[in-house]
């Protein structure tokens, strides 16, 4: 077995130094971690925040193109036949209609 010798007390100082430097480093280097996650996390949310923001403006792009379509694509003489239709329906129609027959009798 080796004599013990004994370490020389620089030597010793130096060591303990270096562990205390360790030690009160790791906090820091901690919350450094903990910082970027967060960081890191918040621009995942912004970035999903942006897709979905993406994703509502092609739906609304393509329902409002979907609605223009069907306007254009209805039939003109159709759209006039059922607008005299919905127009001649009324009370009012029915009230002239009266007013012409009373008016025979005098």
């Amino acid at each position: 077995m080796a004599d013990p010798t004994t370490v020389s007390p620089m030597v010793t100082d130096a060591v303990t130094q270096s562990n205390v430097k360790v030690v009160a480093e790791g906090p820091a280097m901690a919350m450094g971690s903990i910082y970027q996650s967060m960081a890191h996390s918040t621009g995942i949310l912004f970035e999903n925040a942006v897709s979905a923001a993406q994703q509502q403006t092609t739906l609304s792009q393509a329902a409002s193109n979907q609605g223009v379509m069907q306007i254009y694509s209805m039939d003109t003489m159709a759209g006039a036949g059922a607008t005299e239709k919905v127009g001649q329906a009324g009370e009012a129609d029915n009230l002239s209609t009266l007013l012409t027959v009373l008016q025979s009798f005098t």
